[in-house]
């Protein structure tokens, strides 16, 4: 059996990947009622006329389960994270406290949970399209590759199945790390 078509497929194994990994950073910053970094450190704060991420303007820490404490590298930039975090429309109320700003998750309603989840949802359906068009890619350029005898490896019929069959084996597989994902989160989201 020839393997000229292994290239197709570690191009769409990596492909994959980091559709889940964009995933899994995206959904980092869900509120689950416990305070978490995941939750603002990616909110863009206006500082000195620059759009900067908050992890890189301060420090954030989880003393308790209920609080966030941002602790800006230049105290300068406290307001300007202040009105970050309230124009993130995150339900989140930061309260300055001397050179920081604690930050208090407050409780999420029933309803407002299953709205996150439905959202979450959405979100995992989108990467399985993702996943999905990238299966979608592969299959067309190793038909095309199969087609166009020029090049310096010619694949077969039966090398074309087994390319479908590793694409399809490599989309189950990112494709069930998105459902344990989504099942991980969904779960710390639904806990009260």
């Amino acid at each position: 059996m020839s393997f000229s078509y292994q290239t197709h497929l570690d191009d769409a194994e990596d492909r994959m990947d980091k559709t889940v990994e964009h995933f899994a950073d995206e959904i980092r910053g869900f509120r689950t009622g416990r305070a978490s970094a995941g939750l603002i450190e990616n909110i863009r704060v206006n500082y000195y006329g620059n759009s900067t991420p908050l992890n890189q303007m301060a420090s954030i820490t989880v003393p308790d389960a209920r609080c966030l404490l941002v602790k800006p590298f230049d105290p300068g930039g406290l307001k300007d994270i202040e009105k970050a975090i309230l124009a993130a429309d995150l339900g989140l109320n930061p309260a300055i406290d001397g050179g920081a700003l604690r930050v208090t998750v407050p409780h999420l309603s029933e309803e407002q949970r299953l709205k996150m989840v439905a959202r979450l949802k959405s979100l995992a359906e989108d990467t399985k399209v993702s996943l999905r068009n990238v299966r979608r890619d592969t299959i067309r350029e190793i038909e095309h590759a199969q087609k166009d005898k020029t090049g310096d490896v010619v694949l077969t019929e039966d090398d074309v199945k087994s390319a479908k069959s590793a694409i399809q084996d490599i989309l189950k597989k990112h494709e069930s790390s998105v459902e344990t994902t989504l099942g991980k989160k969904s779960t710390d989201i639904l806990e009260i």
